[in-house]
């Protein structure tokens, strides 16, 4: 049964089970979030006095959050080259890599452009995989072990050769080209790009059984357009409903918020990524459950000034294709605090080839930093097959061998203190949590449940110290709870509140 019609039979099956006066226990148990459903009365009391204690301590911050159907442990999982000589076909290789994703703790799992032929080098297209049964397979894999799947679409951008595409879509000129990319960006208040979007990313749940979409929004902003003074034409299919500001963007608005209601309906998970740093500017109504942000970023202090106080949830990527780490830690040190956390890169090892496929037509190496990346990691790869590998042309080459210990390291940690149910106090201000005000470049965080965790992040130069008002423990090291702490230049601490 395809996912259509199993929604079908489940919705029949639940106006039934309604008027028959009750669910089956079964179904009500697989409604049950797991804070209701496993918490005693002392995991209850717990987290009720963890929470008394911030709104009692804590008088000021830049955001508080309470954290529900927070999925955090994401990686971009590389299928295989595209363009390609030979579709990609997941094999042993794919289960082996799955399970190792799996004991890492990575809940969801999301695919490139690679998984579908958006060149229509093999009879596909943009909205179907490259290897129809080959991604069934694949999608299986992801399932078997408990994790979700996102396949890449995008709201706006479309090759100009598709045969499918029409000029009248788009406004002219308003073409994005690198690398075998020429995709012109169709217009979310066109009609007939609507028509035609709608019904096919619908279908990518329906029929192949994704768990939700990553949506590459390809579109620019009304302020970045007013602020480069080059207001474009209205495409010739473009009904104009909306105001559209430098601070609202009212069609795209309009379309992500249909799609993500009907992505929720199917029980699904909707990312989105519109370029760089930024967010929709939706006038406040959610459209998203995760923004996928760093595109371009070579500074990680750059990334999180600008995504700090995004609306949650934001998952971090800096671009390491252009920004060089410090060292491993650097990353978690920029996300953790305002509740983010990276996104890992894994997969089939990211060779570079697609750079180099015959009948493909790509710009010179002088003018594509794409296509001049993607070659030299072929070169490299030829020459060194073996690991440790990049998983994507954004990731860091040659691949860094610390990488996966350490996402893992921080992965446990943040879970631990983000699980359901958690109230989040993001970069602290005035408060009773600390014998006097933390230093200017050190931030705080607290996140309440049945547990207390204090994270403490120093983002200057220098080593300072901190005092807290209570005894706390670090989670990554033994060691008795203290109220003194020495924060190393560019570091990050999380503590755990003693017992009263």
């Amino acid at each position: 049964m395809n996912r259509r019609g199993f929604f079908r039979t489940s919705a029949a099956a639940a106006g039934a089970s309604l008027l028959a006066g009750g669910a089956t226990t079964a179904t009500a148990a697989s409604r049950t979030p797991a804070i209701l459903g496993a918490y005693s009365a002392e995991d209850h009391r717990r987290r009720l006095q963890n929470i008394g204690l911030c709104e009692r301590a804590i008088r000021k911050c830049m955001r508080k959050h309470l954290v529900t159907s927070y999925l955090p442990a994401q990686c971009c999982y590389n299928l295989g080259e595209y363009p390609c000589r030979k579709p990609w076909d997941p094999d042993d290789y794919d289960e082996q890599e799955l399970d190792r994703l799996r004991e890492h703790g990575i809940q969801v799992i999301q695919v490139f452009d690679d998984w579908n032929d958006s060149l229509r080098l093999f009879g596909g297209d943009k909205y179907t995989p490259l290897n129809p049964s080959g991604f069934r397979r694949f999608v299986d894999m992801v399932h078997r072990r408990g994790m979700k799947l996102l396949p890449y679409v995008s709201t706006g951008f479309l090759q100009e050769t598709d045969p499918d595409y029409r000029p009248e879509w788009t406004r002219a000129g308003d073409v994005l080209k690198s690398s075998y990319w020429n995709m012109a960006r169709c217009q979310p208040a066109s009609p007939g790009w609507r028509a035609f979007l709608l019904s096919r990313i619908l279908r990518i749940m329906d029929e192949w059984g994704a768990d939700g979409i990553y949506d590459d929004c390809g579109y620019v902003h009304n302020a970045r357009r007013l602020a480069a003074n080059k207001p474009f034409t209205p495409a010739r299919d473009e009904a104009q409903a909306f105001e559209e500001t430098a601070d609202y963007d009212g069609a795209l608005t309009d379309l992500l918020a249909l799609i993500h209601a009907e992505v929720k309906r199917r029980g699904g998970i909707f990312k989105v990524h519109i370029s760089g740093p930024e967010q929709p500017r939706t006038g406040g109504l959610q459209v998203y459950d995760y923004l996928w942000v760093g595109e371009g970023g070579n500074n990680a202090d750059k990334l999180r000034e600008a995504t700090k106080n995004h609306a949650p949830y934001v998952v971090p990527c800096l671009d390491l294709s252009r920004a060089k780490l410090a060292g491993e830690d650097e990353l978690y040190l920029h996300a953790i605090p305002y509740l983010q956390f990276p996104m890992l890169s894994a997969g089939r090892p990211f060779t570079g080839e697609r750079a180099t496929i015959p009948g493909v037509s790509y710009p010179p190496e002088e003018r594509c930093f794409y296509t001049r990346r993607c070659r030299e990691i072929w070169k490299h790869y030829q020459a060194n097959p073996n690991p440790p590998h990049c998983y994507s042309w954004w990731d860091s080459f040659p691949g860094r061998p610390e990488t996966r210990p350490t996402h893992a390291r921080w992965l446990k940690h943040y879970l631990a203190m983000t699980e359901e149910g958690t109230w989040a106090w993001l970069e602290i201000g005035d408060s009773d949590l600390f014998a006097q005000p933390p230093p200017k470049d050190v931030v705080a965080s607290a996140f309440a449940n049945r547990e207390f965790h204090l994270v403490l992040a120093n983002y200057g130069q220098s080593a300072v110290e901190v005092t807290t008002r209570d005894a706390y423990a670090p989670v990554a090291e033994a060691g008795a709870a203290r109220k003194q702490w020495t924060l190393p230049a560019r570091s990050l601490r999380i503590l755990r509140r003693s017992a009263a």
